[in-house]
């Protein structure tokens, strides 16, 4: 699959298939008389996304993706929360000023963007200025016992200076165990770029699960009981993969986290992969084969 470089097609597919996603969900949460989800949309001039180094670009139409532009096949939609879609270099996310985490937040890892010169040393952790107060800032991780979890991590964006830059904002983070951070769940980060210097390219979604009401910090940062993360693959036969991990210690095999991806819809209320056609998005979400994954039990 051939793709060409064009950062504010991109970007504008992002954003129009979000505006879509959220318009159709709100209005199904108003009839069933929930509660709407808040959205405020940040959309780059047309100079900033022609000048910065944004994160891949619209496809060429095939045979599974139809018209649609494949970046927009990242997109999830997820009724019922509080929701302000931040575009960034390397990615995009739905953040949740109520738990001051993320919905979600989603990417397309290509082949070329799994190595780069540009590392993480002498990045620092920041707030992000684009959400209002209270947000999770340094000191409400400090001896709370949790890291600053990436969702989109570090090794993915070691393409771009400001792509790094931007993985270190707290939008992008969640109080994560130590021993999952960096053990299971950078095993699972390890895997994704292998399988997208294998495959060309793949979608990433990944983001928190709350059950429990716990927070750490002055500014009360909710505690995710654990995380998701969902994988889909356009090359040759689409295929699609999830991941669920409680967020506490322990090493466990690979496959012990393997779900379907409509089983992670149902966890988490999230509805995936929505520019999808309706069959393959059907056939994709129904099973999970951790072996056609590489994934051994």
């Amino acid at each position: 699959m051939k793709f060409k470089h064009n950062p504010l097609v991109w970007v504008l597919a992002i954003v129009l298939f979000s505006l879509i996603a959220f318009q159709l969900g709100r209005k199904r949460g108003v009839e069933e008389g929930q509660q709407s989800v808040e959205k405020k949309t940040d959309v780059p001039s047309e100079a900033e996304t022609k000048s910065g180094p944004m994160a891949s670009s619209s496809a060429q139409g095939s045979e599974n993706e139809g018209d649609l532009s494949s970046d927009s096949l990242l997109m999830a939609h997820a009724q019922g929360l509080s929701h302000q879609m931040l575009v960034r270099t390397g990615y995009v996310t739905s953040y949740n000023k109520d738990t001051r985490c993320p919905n979600w937040t989603a990417w397309r890892l290509t082949s070329d963007h799994t190595s780069g010169p540009y590392k993480r040393k002498g990045v620092n952790f920041h707030e992000d200025d684009e959400v209002p107060f209270p947000k999770a800032q340094n000191a409400d991780y400090q001896r709370s016992g949790y890291d600053r979890g990436h969702m989109c991590p570090s090794g993915d964006n070691k393409w771009s200076q400001q792509a790094q830059e931007d993985c270190f904002l707290f939008t992008n983070m969640c109080p994560q165990s130590h021993d999952l951070n960096s053990g299971d769940w950078n095993d699972l980060e390890q895997k994704c770029r292998k399988w997208a210097e294998r495959e060309g390219s793949i979608y990433i979604v990944c983001g928190p699960v709350f059950r429990q009401k716990k927070t750490i910090g002055r500014n009360k940062v909710a505690v995710p009981d654990g995380f998701y993360k969902v994988v889909l693959c356009m090359n040759g036969n689409p295929k699609a993969i999830g991941f669920y991990f409680d967020n506490e210690d322990g090493r466990r095999p690979m496959s012990t986290y393997v779900h379907s991806v409509d089983a992670i819809e149902q966890m988490t209320g999230i509805d995936f992969f929505t520019s999808l056609p309706d069959d393959v998005e059907k056939r994709v979400e129904a099973s999970a084969d951790a072996k056609e994954w590489g994934i051994q039990k």
